[in-house]
C-alpha cells in the first residue's frame, strides 16, 4: 500500500484553499465550497479539504492498492471488518471503506491514472 492522501475537513474552503496554495500545494481538483484537491510539492501526493465543520472525526486516510478486491479479501481473513465492500466510485476510483480502532475513517482504494488526473482535473 502507498499512502495517497490525508484529508481534513474545514467550514471555509476558500480559506482553506488559499492556505495550501500558499504553502506550495498546486491544484487539481476544485469543486469548492464542498471539495478541493491539491498535489504536494514533492513526489504524487495530494492533500484534500472537506467542506464540514471541524469538530473532529472529520479526517479521512486514503491507502491506495494495485489489487484492491485481493487486499481486501486478505485483510477481512485477517479479522478487518469493511463497513463497504470493494466498489466503483462516480469519482472514477475503486474504494473499499474501514474504520481504525480511534474511529478515523479509512479508505483502500485503486484509481490507475484517474489518480491524480481525473477527467476534470485543473489546468
Amino acid at each position: 500500500m502507498r499512502l495517497n492522501q490525508v484529508t481534513v475537513t474545514m467550514p471555509d474552503l476558500d480559506a482553506g484553499w488559499n492556505f495550501y496554495c500558499t504553502l506550495g500545494l498546486k491544484p487539481v481538483v476544485d469543486a469548492r465550497p464542498h471539495y478541493a484537491r491539491l498535489l504536494c510539492p514533492d513526489g504524487d501526493s495530494t492533500f484534500s479539504l472537506h467542506q464540514g465543520e471541524s469538530n473532529g472525526g472529520g479526517t479521512t486516510v486514503y491507502f491506495e492498492c494495485d489489487d484492491l478486491d485481493e487486499t481486501v479479501s486478505q485483510l477481512e481473513k485477517k479479522g478487518l471488518y469493511f463497513t463497504s465492500p470493494p466498489e466503483d466510485k462516480s469519482w472514477l476510483w475503486r474504494e473499499a471503506e474501514l474504520f481504525d480502532p480511534g474511529g478515523n475513517r479509512v479508505l483502500l482504494y485503486f484509481a490507475g491514472q484517474n489518480r491524480i488526473n481525473p477527467p476534470w482535473r485543473v489546468r
